[in-house]
């Protein structure tokens, strides 16, 4: 996190373009600019102002959006909802998804399903997030108008509005990470499937689905969740591309917003957020290896 922190910060400082510019717009003078630049603190020496950062970071205080004139803090509780909800329910509709079909490839080696899922997992990991979100817009939303073309309701205000418009959203990430999930699934377990144990299962005269479930499934998870936490990474960076494409007033759309207006404090934060969550996501992964593997312990 620390050196989340540090790059972030100089990554912003570092590139073209100058908050107080586009706070000051077209029309304004150089001492217009300057005077803006010293209210935000940004005449000042790097080093100075990342120690600054840093101390309002131990305090719990964001700062102040240079663009939405608002706390931090309030920009995110504001934006939280649709990116947790789009997050949730794309993890759900990918473990419900991948899982199965990763499955059953293996089961089916060499086959025509083994096939059409290995090259659905092959395009859905090649097209860009959104070219597929563009696509799936022009022929549900716009061709046959069974949802929404854009835009975002929340929880309360309905829970019909809220699923309707989560659909598409939630497909399109959601066709990346099926994509990655199930390639990890097949490969995993097809390594199992080898084992003398599966065999000895099988000779007892176990039932096909029991064995999958209770002795391939159950040892073959360890790779599974492993790429389901990595894929999270790939989550994230798609929710921004995704809740822009979709109009969706979240945490990424809030990110592209800040980058473009060089909100430096909304920036930070948001970035800072993602790799929070990114980071506990990872652990809990780790931590789940004890349960999945009596073998595994810290």
């Amino acid at each position: 996190m620390a050196v989340v922190a540090v790059v972030v910060f100089m990554l912003l400082r570092l590139t073209t373009g100058d908050p107080a510019a586009i706070i000051a717009g077209d029309n304004a003078t150089s001492q217009d600019v300057a005077a803006i630049r010293e209210k935000l603190g940004l005449d000042r020496p790097l080093a100075e102002q990342f120690v600054i950062w840093l101390g309002r970071l131990a305090r719990g205080d964001f700062g102040e959006s240079f663009f939405f004139k608002k706390q931090v803090s309030e920009l995110i509780a504001e934006r939280v909802e649709p990116t947790l909800a789009l997050a949730t329910s794309t993890i759900v509709l990918t473990v419900l998804l991948a899982v199965p079909l990763g499955v059953l490839a293996a089961w089916r080696r060499g086959t025509w399903l083994d096939r059409l899922v290995m090259g659905f997992s092959v395009l859905g990991f090649s097209v860009p997030v959104f070219v597929i979100g563009y696509l799936l817009i022009y022929l549900f939303a716009i061709e046959l108008a069974w949802v929404p073309v854009q835009g975002y309701q929340r929880l309360r205000d309905g829970l019909g509005g809220f699923l309707v418009r989560l659909i598409l959203p939630s497909i399109t990430l959601a066709v990346v990470f099926v994509a990655l999930i199930a390639r990890i699934t097949r490969a995993s377990v097809l390594e199992v499937l080898n084992a003398d144990y599966v065999r000895t299962a099988r000779a007892k005269g176990l039932a096909e689905l029991p064995v999958m479930l209770r002795h391939v499934l159950r040892n073959a998870a360890v790779p599974i969740v492993t790429v389901i936490g990595v894929g999270i990474a790939v989550l994230i960076g798609g929710v921004v591309v995704t809740e822009s494409v979709y109009s969706i007033p979240g945490l990424g759309r809030l990110t592209v917003d800040a980058v473009l207006a060089r909100d430096y404090p909304t920036v930070q934060a948001v970035i800072l957020l993602f790799s929070v969550v990114y980071v506990l996501i990872n652990l809990l992964v780790d931590l789940s290896y004890t349960f999945l593997d009596p073998r595994i312990r810290y």
